[in-house]
C-alpha cells in the first residue's frame, strides 16, 4: 500500500496552533478536530545543514504528577530540544515519511508475459482467420497473460540521519508537552500485582481524565507484564517503551502520559546536551577542511618551486 494514502489521514493533521510552542509562529503536530483537511505541509529533503541543529533550543515544560487514583501529587519539568519554528514542520514531516515508508516489505510481484507458464505455441494461424494476429496465449492482451509494468520486489526504504530523527521525536514530545496533552503518573506496578486486570486499567484511565475512546500514549521504561496485559486489549492505547518509542505513535495520540523513571529518560536522551556532540564534531569538520586547504596551498607552492628549479637548470 503507497505510504501516501496510509499516513495521509495523520499528516493532514498536522496543522498550525495558536500554542506557546517555538515562538509566536508556533506549530502543534498533534491531531486537533479543527485542524483543516487542506492544510499544506512543507517536505524537508536531503541533510539538515549545521545551521539547523545550532538553532535548537530547550524549552522546559511542567508537567503535573497524578497518583494512580487521580489526585495531583506534585510537577516535574520535561526539558527537550526542539527544532527552530521556520524547519520543525519540515523535520517532522520528513521523519514521518521516512517511518512509513520503511516499514513497506516491498514483496509485491507479477508475472510478466515471458514468465508465464505456457503460450510456446501460436495459438492459430497468422492468415485467413479473420481474427487479430496471435502469437502466444501468454500475451497481456488476453486473460491469463502477463501484466505490463506490474509491480516487482524492490526496497523501498530511504536513508534519514540518527540526529534527524531524534530530532523530530524531541519536537514533537515537546509540542505534546506545550499543549497540554502531556502528564505523568506514579508507578502503579503494585496496583496489578495480583494479575492483569483490563477493567481495572480502563476505570484508571477515567480517573486520569481520558477518555478509552480517545487514542492515547503510555510510555515507561520498563513494562510490567500484568500491566502490559492489562492494557494491551485497549484498542486506543499504544504502550510503548524506549525500543518502540517511534513519531507515528506520538502524532496519532491525542493524549500522553509518562511515569517518573520516562521522563527522566527523555530528558537525558533529548535533553539540552543532545546535540552539543554534533556542534563539536561540524567545529572539527570546519577546522579540518581549513587543514586540507593550507596543505594543498602548500604542496602547490612546493610544485611551482621545484619547477622553477629545473627550469634554472
Amino acid at each position: 500500500m503507497p505510504v501516501s494514502s496510509v499516513a495521509s489521514p495523520l499528516l493532514l493533521s498536522l496543522s498550525a496552533s495558536s500554542s506557546s510552542f517555538l515562538s509566536s509562529s508556533s506549530v502543534s503536530f498533534l491531531p486537533s478536530s479543527s485542524s483543516s483537511p487542506h492544510a499544506s505541509i512543507a517536505t524537508g529533503r536531503g541533510k539538515p545543514a549545521a545551521s539547523i541543529l545550532r538553532a535548537l533550543r530547550a524549552e522546559a515544560t511542567t508537567l503535573p504528577v497524578i497518583s494512580f487514583t487521580g489526585e495531583k501529587v506534585g510537577e516535574v519539568a520535561l526539558d527537550l530540544k526542539s527544532a527552530p519554528p521556520s524547519t520543525a514542520r519540515a523535520v517532522v514531516h520528513r521523519a514521518l515519511i521516512t517511518d512509513r515508508q520503511n516499514a513497506r516489505r516491498g514483496t509485491a510481484s507479477t508475472l510478466t508475459r515471458g514468465e508465464v507458464r505456457g503460450g510456446g505455441r501460436k495459438p492459430y494461424g497468422q492468415k485467413k482467420t479473420g481474427k487479430a494476429r496471435r502469437g502466444s496465449t501468454r500475451t497481456p492482451l488476453r486473460p491469463g497473460g502477463g501484466v505490463i509494468f506490474g509491480p516487482k520486489p524492490r526496497d523501498w526504504s530511504i536513508k534519514i540521519n540518527r540526529k534527524e530523527k531524534r530530532l523530530a521525536i524531541s519536537t514533537a514530545l515537546a509540542s505534546a508537552a506545550v499543549a497540554n496533552d502531556s502528564f505523568v503518573v506514579q508507578e502503579f506496578d503494585e496496583e496489578f500485582a495480583t494479575g492483569p486486570r483490563t477493567r481495572d486499567f480502563v476505570a484508571a484511565l477515567q480517573r486520569w481524565g481520558l477518555d478509552p475512546k480517545e487514542k492515547a500514549m503510555f510510555f515507561s521504561t520498563e513494562l510490567d507484564d500484568n500491566v502490559r496485559l492489562s492494557g494491551r486489549n485497549i484498542g486506543t492505547l499504544k504502550m510503548l517503551t524506549p525500543r518502540t518509542l517511534n513519531l507515528y505513535d506520538i502524532l496519532d495520540a491525542r493524549k500522553h502520559f509518562f511515569t517518573p523513571a520516562a521522563i527522566d529518560y527523555l530528558n537525558t536522551r533529548y535533553g539540552t546536551t543532545v546535540f552539543d556532540e554534533y556542534e563539536d564534531d561540524t567545529d572539527a569538520e570546519d577546522d579540518g577542511e581549513e587543514e586540507v586547504a593550507e596543505e594543498q596551498e602548500e604542496a602547490a607552492q612546493d610544485e611551482t618551486e621545484e619547477a622553477e628549479t629545473d627550469s634554472n637548470s
